[in-house]
Protein backbone atom coordinates (compact mmCIF):
# COMPACT_ATOMS: atom_id res chain seq x y z
CA UNK A 1 0.00 0.00 0.00
CA UNK A 2 1.30 3.66 -1.02
CA UNK A 3 1.86 6.15 1.60
CA UNK A 4 -0.76 8.09 -0.45
CA UNK A 5 -3.50 5.16 -0.30
CA UNK A 6 -3.00 4.83 3.27
CA UNK A 7 -4.70 6.82 6.67
CA UNK A 8 -3.23 7.08 10.34
CA UNK A 9 -4.45 3.99 10.90
CA UNK A 10 -3.19 2.00 8.38
CA UNK A 11 0.29 3.54 8.13
CA UNK A 12 0.66 2.76 12.14
CA UNK A 13 -0.18 -0.81 11.37
CA UNK A 14 2.48 -0.88 9.00
CA UNK A 15 4.92 0.85 11.37
CA UNK A 16 3.63 -2.31 13.89
CA UNK A 17 4.00 -4.74 11.80
CA UNK A 18 7.83 -3.31 10.59
CA UNK A 19 6.85 -2.65 7.30
CA UNK A 20 7.71 0.46 7.97
CA UNK A 21 9.44 3.04 10.20
CA UNK A 22 8.18 6.10 11.65
CA UNK A 23 11.61 7.72 10.50
CA UNK A 24 10.86 6.57 6.66
CA UNK A 25 7.33 7.59 6.93
CA UNK A 26 8.19 11.29 8.64
CA UNK A 27 10.89 11.38 5.96
CA UNK A 28 8.24 11.16 3.38
CA UNK A 29 5.86 13.92 5.13
CA UNK A 30 8.59 16.35 4.95
CA UNK A 31 9.41 15.91 1.51
CA UNK A 32 5.34 16.62 1.01
CA UNK A 33 5.80 19.66 3.43
CA UNK A 34 8.70 20.61 0.87
CA UNK A 35 6.86 20.18 -2.26
CA UNK A 36 5.01 22.94 -4.18
CA UNK A 37 1.51 21.50 -3.25
CA UNK A 38 1.74 22.27 0.44
CA UNK A 39 3.42 25.99 -0.35
CA UNK A 40 2.32 28.86 2.01
CA UNK A 41 0.52 25.73 4.28
CA UNK A 42 3.02 26.72 6.88
CA UNK A 43 3.43 29.74 9.00
CA UNK A 44 6.52 28.31 10.63
CA UNK A 45 7.83 24.48 10.91
CA UNK A 46 9.18 22.69 13.67
CA UNK A 47 12.62 21.21 14.67
CA UNK A 48 12.01 18.15 16.52
CA UNK A 49 9.53 16.01 14.91
CA UNK A 50 12.21 13.56 12.90
CA UNK A 51 13.64 13.04 16.45
CA UNK A 52 10.03 12.49 17.68
CA UNK A 53 9.88 9.70 14.79
CA UNK A 54 13.42 8.30 15.36
CA UNK A 55 12.90 7.67 18.76
CA UNK A 56 9.45 5.63 18.16
CA UNK A 57 11.74 3.92 16.23
CA UNK A 58 14.28 3.17 19.00
CA UNK A 59 11.98 2.35 21.40
CA UNK A 60 10.06 -0.32 19.28
CA UNK A 61 13.07 -2.09 18.38
CA UNK A 62 13.96 -2.12 22.57
CA UNK A 63 9.90 -3.88 22.54
CA UNK A 64 8.26 -0.84 23.91
CA UNK A 65 5.01 -0.42 23.07
CA UNK A 66 3.90 1.30 20.05
CA UNK A 67 2.54 4.66 21.23
CA UNK A 68 -1.08 5.69 19.07
CA UNK A 69 0.40 8.05 16.63
CA UNK A 70 3.74 6.11 16.45
CA UNK A 71 5.23 8.81 15.65
CA UNK A 72 3.37 10.41 12.61
CA UNK A 73 3.40 14.05 11.66
CA UNK A 74 0.30 15.56 12.56
CA UNK A 75 -0.03 19.77 11.92
CA UNK A 76 -1.55 22.74 14.18
CA UNK A 77 -3.23 25.10 13.95
CA UNK A 78 -1.88 28.61 14.47
CA UNK A 79 -4.26 29.25 17.37
CA UNK A 80 -3.00 26.60 19.90
CA UNK A 81 0.03 27.14 22.05
CA UNK A 82 2.75 24.95 21.17
CA UNK A 83 5.75 25.26 23.70
CA UNK A 84 8.58 27.59 22.40
CA UNK A 85 6.80 28.82 19.90
CA UNK A 86 4.67 31.97 19.44
CA UNK A 87 1.10 31.79 18.49
CA UNK A 88 0.17 34.21 16.19
CA UNK A 89 -3.07 33.06 14.87
CA UNK A 90 -2.38 34.03 11.12
CA UNK A 91 -1.81 37.49 11.88
CA UNK A 92 0.68 40.14 11.82
CA UNK A 93 -0.76 42.16 14.49
CA UNK A 94 0.76 39.11 16.51
CA UNK A 95 4.34 39.22 15.18
CA UNK A 96 5.97 40.20 18.11
CA UNK A 97 3.93 37.52 20.84
CA UNK A 98 6.37 36.10 23.29
CA UNK A 99 7.12 31.97 22.13
CA UNK A 100 4.96 29.81 24.85
CA UNK A 101 5.65 28.37 27.58
CA UNK A 102 3.95 25.19 27.74
CA UNK A 103 1.44 23.46 25.23
CA UNK A 104 -2.59 23.60 24.82
CA UNK A 105 -3.57 20.78 26.12
CA UNK A 106 -4.77 19.81 22.46
CA UNK A 107 -1.50 20.01 21.87
CA UNK A 108 -0.14 18.36 24.60
CA UNK A 109 -2.49 15.21 23.98
CA UNK A 110 -1.11 14.77 20.71
CA UNK A 111 2.41 14.97 22.04
CA UNK A 112 1.75 12.59 24.63
CA UNK A 113 0.04 10.01 21.75
CA UNK A 114 3.40 10.10 20.36
CA UNK A 115 2.67 12.50 17.41
CA UNK A 116 5.55 14.29 15.72
CA UNK A 117 4.55 17.97 15.65
CA UNK A 118 5.70 19.50 12.64
CA UNK A 119 4.50 22.82 12.30
CA UNK A 120 1.92 25.85 12.87
CA UNK A 121 -0.18 25.98 9.70
CA UNK A 122 -1.44 28.96 7.59
CA UNK A 123 -5.36 30.02 8.86
CA UNK A 124 -7.42 32.35 8.14
CA UNK A 125 -6.40 35.60 10.34
CA UNK A 126 -7.95 35.15 13.79
CA UNK A 127 -10.13 32.12 12.44
CA UNK A 128 -12.66 34.41 11.23
CA UNK A 129 -14.01 33.18 8.10
CA UNK A 130 -14.39 29.87 6.18
CA UNK A 131 -12.65 31.18 2.98
CA UNK A 132 -9.09 30.56 4.28
CA UNK A 133 -7.49 33.70 2.29
CA UNK A 134 -4.87 34.96 4.24
CA UNK A 135 -3.51 38.46 2.60
CA UNK A 136 -0.26 38.62 5.29
CA UNK A 137 1.71 35.01 4.63
CA UNK A 138 0.19 34.05 1.64
CA UNK A 139 -3.02 31.75 0.54
CA UNK A 140 -2.39 28.19 -0.21
CA UNK A 141 -4.38 26.54 -3.46
CA UNK A 142 -6.19 23.51 -2.97
CA UNK A 143 -4.42 20.94 -4.19
CA UNK A 144 -6.94 18.47 -5.12
CA UNK A 145 -8.68 21.07 -7.38
CA UNK A 146 -5.32 21.59 -8.52
CA UNK A 147 -4.90 17.79 -9.91
CA UNK A 148 -8.75 18.50 -11.47
CA UNK A 149 -8.65 22.23 -12.65
CA UNK A 150 -5.50 24.36 -13.61
CA UNK A 151 -7.30 27.16 -11.82
CA UNK A 152 -6.16 27.72 -8.43
CA UNK A 153 -8.97 27.50 -6.22
CA UNK A 154 -9.69 28.36 -2.55
CA UNK A 155 -8.48 25.43 0.34
CA UNK A 156 -10.94 26.54 2.51
CA UNK A 157 -11.26 28.08 6.03
CA UNK A 158 -9.93 28.87 8.50
CA UNK A 159 -8.45 25.59 9.15
CA UNK A 160 -6.96 26.00 5.51
CA UNK A 161 -3.26 25.18 6.00
CA UNK A 162 -4.20 22.05 8.41
CA UNK A 163 -6.50 20.62 5.66
CA UNK A 164 -3.65 21.44 3.04
CA UNK A 165 -0.84 19.10 4.68
CA UNK A 166 -3.14 16.48 5.27
CA UNK A 167 -4.13 16.59 1.10
CA UNK A 168 -0.69 17.16 0.25
CA UNK A 169 0.80 14.25 2.47
CA UNK A 170 2.89 16.41 4.59
CA UNK A 171 0.83 15.22 7.41
CA UNK A 172 -1.62 12.31 8.96
CA UNK A 173 -3.78 14.42 10.52
CA UNK A 174 -3.99 18.48 11.09
CA UNK A 175 -5.11 19.88 14.35
CA UNK A 176 -7.63 22.71 14.10
CA UNK A 177 -10.55 24.43 15.38
CA UNK A 178 -14.24 24.94 14.22
CA UNK A 179 -16.76 27.83 15.46
CA UNK A 180 -18.99 28.05 12.06
CA UNK A 181 -17.04 25.06 10.14
CA UNK A 182 -13.64 26.02 9.95
CA UNK A 183 -12.59 21.92 10.10
CA UNK A 184 -15.71 20.90 7.78
CA UNK A 185 -15.59 23.02 5.62
CA UNK A 186 -11.55 22.46 3.99
CA UNK A 187 -12.23 19.54 4.41
CA UNK A 188 -15.06 19.13 2.35
CA UNK A 189 -13.18 21.29 -0.56
CA UNK A 190 -10.21 19.03 -0.06
CA UNK A 191 -11.96 15.47 -0.10
CA UNK A 192 -11.00 14.56 3.54
CA UNK A 193 -12.62 13.81 7.09
CA UNK A 194 -13.25 16.45 9.27
CA UNK A 195 -14.89 16.04 12.66
CA UNK A 196 -16.59 18.63 15.02
CA UNK A 197 -16.99 16.96 18.29
CA UNK A 198 -19.53 18.31 21.14
CA UNK A 199 -17.70 21.80 21.82
CA UNK A 200 -16.96 20.55 25.75
CA UNK A 201 -15.23 17.37 25.15
CA UNK A 202 -12.27 18.83 24.25
CA UNK A 203 -10.50 21.91 26.14
CA UNK A 204 -9.74 24.95 24.09
CA UNK A 205 -7.46 26.67 26.63
CA UNK A 206 -3.79 27.77 25.45
CA UNK A 207 -5.95 28.59 22.08
CA UNK A 208 -6.18 31.90 20.70
CA UNK A 209 -9.96 32.30 20.90
CA UNK A 210 -12.88 33.37 17.98
CA UNK A 211 -16.11 32.72 20.27
CA UNK A 212 -16.06 30.92 23.48
CA UNK A 213 -19.26 29.76 22.90
CA UNK A 214 -18.84 28.03 19.73
CA UNK A 215 -14.95 27.18 19.36
CA UNK A 216 -14.21 23.16 19.16
CA UNK A 217 -10.86 21.63 19.10
CA UNK A 218 -10.80 18.93 16.44
CA UNK A 219 -9.20 17.48 13.70
CA UNK A 220 -9.22 16.94 9.96
CA UNK A 221 -7.70 13.63 8.73
CA UNK A 222 -7.78 11.10 5.90
CA UNK A 223 -10.48 8.57 6.89
CA UNK A 224 -13.55 8.24 9.66
CA UNK A 225 -11.33 5.65 11.31
CA UNK A 226 -8.65 8.02 11.81
CA UNK A 227 -10.98 10.73 13.33
CA UNK A 228 -12.18 8.46 15.91
CA UNK A 229 -8.76 7.87 16.49
CA UNK A 230 -7.66 11.24 16.86
CA UNK A 231 -11.10 12.32 18.68
CA UNK A 232 -10.22 9.97 21.31
CA UNK A 233 -6.84 11.68 21.90
CA UNK A 234 -7.88 15.15 21.86
CA UNK A 235 -11.16 14.39 24.20
CA UNK A 236 -8.69 11.98 26.58
CA UNK A 237 -11.82 9.49 26.26
CA UNK A 238 -12.89 6.09 24.38
CA UNK A 239 -15.43 5.66 21.94
CA UNK A 240 -17.94 3.74 21.81
CA UNK A 241 -18.49 1.85 18.38
CA UNK A 242 -21.86 -0.51 18.17
CA UNK A 243 -21.03 -1.02 14.68
CA UNK A 244 -24.95 -0.79 13.20
CA UNK A 245 -25.39 -1.89 10.05
CA UNK A 246 -26.83 0.66 7.88
CA UNK A 247 -29.98 -1.47 8.13
CA UNK A 248 -30.94 -0.64 11.17
CA UNK A 249 -30.16 3.06 11.35
CA UNK A 250 -32.57 6.18 10.12
CA UNK A 251 -31.26 9.72 8.92
CA UNK A 252 -33.31 12.67 8.83
CA UNK A 253 -32.54 14.42 5.45
CA UNK A 254 -33.75 18.15 6.21
CA UNK A 255 -35.63 19.96 3.24
CA UNK A 256 -35.40 23.81 4.75
CA UNK A 257 -32.55 26.11 3.78
CA UNK A 258 -29.43 23.33 3.22
CA UNK A 259 -30.29 22.61 -0.17
CA UNK A 260 -30.64 25.56 -1.28
CA UNK A 261 -28.53 27.02 -3.52
CA UNK A 262 -26.27 23.84 -4.30
CA UNK A 263 -24.18 24.10 -7.57
CA UNK A 264 -24.39 20.95 -9.96
CA UNK A 265 -21.29 18.88 -8.70
CA UNK A 266 -23.04 19.26 -4.90
CA UNK A 267 -26.15 18.35 -5.97
CA UNK A 268 -25.36 15.06 -8.19
CA UNK A 269 -22.58 13.91 -5.86
CA UNK A 270 -24.98 14.29 -2.99
CA UNK A 271 -27.73 13.32 -4.79
CA UNK A 272 -25.70 9.75 -5.74
CA UNK A 273 -24.69 9.45 -2.04
CA UNK A 274 -28.54 9.70 -0.90
CA UNK A 275 -29.15 6.82 -3.38
CA UNK A 276 -26.45 4.74 -2.04
CA UNK A 277 -27.25 4.96 0.97
CA UNK A 278 -31.01 3.61 0.24
CA UNK A 279 -29.89 1.03 -1.48
CA UNK A 280 -27.49 -0.26 1.03
CA UNK A 281 -30.43 -0.35 3.35
CA UNK A 282 -30.59 3.11 5.46
CA UNK A 283 -33.79 4.66 6.08
CA UNK A 284 -33.93 8.53 5.19
CA UNK A 285 -36.91 10.67 5.84
CA UNK A 286 -36.56 14.06 3.97
CA UNK A 287 -38.20 16.46 7.13
CA UNK A 288 -38.62 20.07 7.53
CA UNK A 289 -37.12 21.64 9.92
CA UNK A 290 -38.55 25.47 9.92
CA UNK A 291 -36.29 26.20 12.81
CA UNK A 292 -33.77 26.34 10.29
CA UNK A 293 -35.01 29.14 8.43
CA UNK A 294 -35.08 31.50 11.64
CA UNK A 295 -31.22 31.09 12.56
CA UNK A 296 -29.82 33.59 10.43
CA UNK A 297 -32.01 36.12 12.67
CA UNK A 298 -30.95 35.21 15.66
CA UNK A 299 -27.64 36.22 14.07
CA UNK A 300 -28.17 38.82 12.35
CA UNK A 301 -26.08 41.49 14.52
CA UNK A 302 -23.08 39.21 14.11
CA UNK A 303 -23.79 36.45 16.72
CA UNK A 304 -21.66 35.10 19.30
CA UNK A 305 -18.56 35.21 17.47
CA UNK A 306 -18.81 39.24 16.66
CA UNK A 307 -19.46 40.03 20.04
CA UNK A 308 -17.10 37.47 21.86
CA UNK A 309 -13.91 37.85 19.37
CA UNK A 310 -15.00 42.03 20.00
CA UNK A 311 -14.24 41.14 23.31
CA UNK A 312 -10.86 39.89 23.06
CA UNK A 313 -10.08 41.88 20.14
CA UNK A 314 -11.02 45.25 21.25
CA UNK A 315 -7.96 46.30 22.98
CA UNK A 316 -5.35 44.61 20.36
CA UNK A 317 -7.33 46.73 17.54
CA UNK A 318 -7.09 49.56 19.69
CA UNK A 319 -3.07 49.37 18.61
CA UNK A 320 -2.48 47.19 15.93
CA UNK A 321 -5.73 48.28 14.00
CA UNK A 322 -4.21 48.84 11.10
CA UNK A 323 -2.09 44.88 10.91
CA UNK A 324 -5.37 43.19 10.47
CA UNK A 325 -6.70 41.83 7.39
CA UNK A 326 -9.67 44.68 6.63
CA UNK A 327 -12.40 42.03 5.79
CA UNK A 328 -11.50 39.86 9.52
CA UNK A 329 -11.51 43.60 11.61
CA UNK A 330 -14.53 44.81 9.79
CA UNK A 331 -16.03 41.68 11.33
CA UNK A 332 -14.84 41.56 14.40
CA UNK A 333 -16.00 45.43 15.05
CA UNK A 334 -19.39 44.74 14.23
CA UNK A 335 -19.36 43.09 17.94
CA UNK A 336 -18.74 46.53 19.52
CA UNK A 337 -22.53 47.50 18.83
CA UNK A 338 -23.95 44.46 20.47
CA UNK A 339 -24.56 44.95 24.19
CA UNK A 340 -25.11 43.48 27.04
CA UNK A 341 -29.03 43.12 26.81
CA UNK A 342 -28.41 41.92 23.17
CA UNK A 343 -25.88 39.02 23.81
CA UNK A 344 -27.75 37.82 26.89
CA UNK A 345 -31.29 37.89 24.88
CA UNK A 346 -28.96 35.87 22.24
CA UNK A 347 -27.98 32.92 24.51
CA UNK A 348 -31.61 32.56 25.80
CA UNK A 349 -32.87 32.76 22.18
CA UNK A 350 -29.90 29.60 21.49
CA UNK A 351 -31.15 27.79 24.81
CA UNK A 352 -34.93 27.81 23.02
CA UNK A 353 -33.46 27.05 19.80
CA UNK A 354 -31.98 24.08 20.81
CA UNK A 355 -34.67 22.38 22.74
CA UNK A 356 -37.28 23.21 19.57
CA UNK A 357 -34.42 21.57 17.86
CA UNK A 358 -34.47 18.87 19.87
CA UNK A 359 -37.72 17.88 19.92
CA UNK A 360 -37.77 17.62 16.12
CA UNK A 361 -34.89 14.69 15.87
CA UNK A 362 -35.90 12.54 18.33
CA UNK A 363 -36.10 9.19 16.89
CA UNK A 364 -33.40 9.82 14.25
CA UNK A 365 -29.97 7.94 14.72
CA UNK A 366 -28.42 11.27 12.90
CA UNK A 367 -29.08 14.11 10.27
CA UNK A 368 -27.78 14.44 6.55
CA UNK A 369 -26.84 17.50 4.72
CA UNK A 370 -24.50 18.96 1.95
CA UNK A 371 -21.34 19.89 4.14
CA UNK A 372 -21.05 22.93 1.84
CA UNK A 373 -23.35 23.63 -1.24
CA UNK A 374 -20.47 24.63 -3.71
CA UNK A 375 -17.25 23.39 -4.06
CA UNK A 376 -14.33 25.20 -4.09
CA UNK A 377 -14.67 28.50 -6.24
CA UNK A 378 -11.65 30.12 -7.81
CA UNK A 379 -8.76 32.08 -5.89
CA UNK A 380 -8.58 34.91 -7.82
CA UNK A 381 -11.98 36.83 -7.99
CA UNK A 382 -12.61 36.26 -3.66
CA UNK A 383 -9.41 37.97 -3.46
CA UNK A 384 -9.98 40.77 -5.67
CA UNK A 385 -13.93 41.11 -4.84
CA UNK A 386 -15.50 42.07 -1.48
CA UNK A 387 -18.65 41.38 -2.72
CA UNK A 388 -17.80 37.66 -3.61
CA UNK A 389 -15.85 37.13 -1.12
CA UNK A 390 -18.78 37.50 1.49
CA UNK A 391 -21.19 35.88 -1.08
CA UNK A 392 -19.19 32.87 -1.03
CA UNK A 393 -18.15 32.90 2.87
CA UNK A 394 -21.96 33.17 3.85
CA UNK A 395 -22.68 30.36 1.49
CA UNK A 396 -19.80 28.46 2.91
CA UNK A 397 -20.55 28.92 6.47
CA UNK A 398 -23.86 27.99 6.32
CA UNK A 399 -25.31 24.95 6.78
CA UNK A 400 -21.76 23.28 9.09
CA UNK A 401 -22.79 26.73 11.56
CA UNK A 402 -25.95 25.15 12.36
CA UNK A 403 -24.14 22.41 14.30
CA UNK A 404 -22.27 24.56 16.37
CA UNK A 405 -25.28 26.66 17.18
CA UNK A 406 -27.41 23.68 18.28
CA UNK A 407 -24.09 22.57 20.29
CA UNK A 408 -23.78 18.97 18.47
CA UNK A 409 -21.17 17.35 16.49
CA UNK A 410 -20.78 16.85 12.93
CA UNK A 411 -18.76 14.89 10.44
CA UNK A 412 -17.97 15.46 6.62
CA UNK A 413 -16.66 12.89 4.76
CA UNK A 414 -15.95 12.86 0.28
CA UNK A 415 -18.84 11.82 -0.83
CA UNK A 416 -17.94 12.57 -4.56
CA UNK A 417 -16.45 10.00 -7.08
CA UNK A 418 -13.02 10.09 -8.45
CA UNK A 419 -12.30 12.26 -11.15
CA UNK A 420 -14.73 15.06 -10.24
CA UNK A 421 -14.41 17.92 -7.37
CA UNK A 422 -14.34 16.93 -3.76
CA UNK A 423 -17.42 17.19 -2.27
CA UNK A 424 -18.71 17.11 1.24
CA UNK A 425 -21.56 14.86 3.17
CA UNK A 426 -21.84 15.75 6.78
CA UNK A 427 -23.60 13.80 9.11
CA UNK A 428 -24.70 15.53 12.35
CA UNK A 429 -26.45 15.58 15.64
CA UNK A 430 -27.11 17.12 18.52
CA UNK A 431 -24.80 17.68 21.85
CA UNK A 432 -22.90 14.39 22.85
CA UNK A 433 -24.31 12.45 20.33
CA UNK A 434 -20.47 11.75 19.24
CA UNK A 435 -20.26 8.23 19.39
CA UNK A 436 -23.56 7.95 17.25
CA UNK A 437 -22.09 9.73 15.08
CA UNK A 438 -18.66 8.52 14.33
CA UNK A 439 -20.39 4.95 14.60
CA UNK A 440 -22.26 6.03 11.58
CA UNK A 441 -19.98 8.01 9.61
CA UNK A 442 -17.86 4.49 9.41
CA UNK A 443 -20.95 2.61 8.04
CA UNK A 444 -21.87 5.54 5.38
CA UNK A 445 -18.04 5.73 4.53
CA UNK A 446 -17.62 1.99 3.89
CA UNK A 447 -21.16 1.79 2.21
CA UNK A 448 -20.12 4.50 -0.32
CA UNK A 449 -16.73 2.84 -1.11
CA UNK A 450 -18.79 0.30 -2.01
CA UNK A 451 -20.90 2.13 -4.44
CA UNK A 452 -18.34 3.71 -5.99
CA UNK A 453 -15.84 0.32 -6.29
CA UNK A 454 -19.30 -1.32 -8.36
CA UNK A 455 -19.82 2.05 -10.28
CA UNK A 456 -16.04 1.57 -11.55
CA UNK A 457 -16.37 -2.20 -12.19
CA UNK A 458 -19.68 -1.15 -14.42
Amino acid sequence: MTPEAMDMVSARAAIAAGHSGSAELYAQSKGAADGPDAQFAFIRRFEGAAAVAAFVDAQQRAGAPLPPLAGLAVSVKDLFDVAGQPTTAGSIALADAAAAKADAPAVARLRAAGAALVGHTNMTEFAFSGVGINPHHGTPANPVTARLDATPRIPGGSTSGGAVTVAAGAAWAALGSDTGGSIRIPAALQGLVGFKSTARLVPTTGAIPLSTTLDTACAITRSVRDAVLLHEILAARSVTLAGRPLGTLRFALPTTTLLDAMDADVATSFARAIDSLRAAGATIDKIALPELAGLSQLQVSGGFAAAESWAWHRRLLASRGADYDPRVATRIRRGEAISAADYIDLCNARVSWIASMARQLRGYDALLSPTVPIVAPELAPLVASDDAFYAANALLLRNPSVVNMLDGCALSLPCHAAGEMPVGLMVWGGALQDDAVLDASLAIESALADAHATALRA
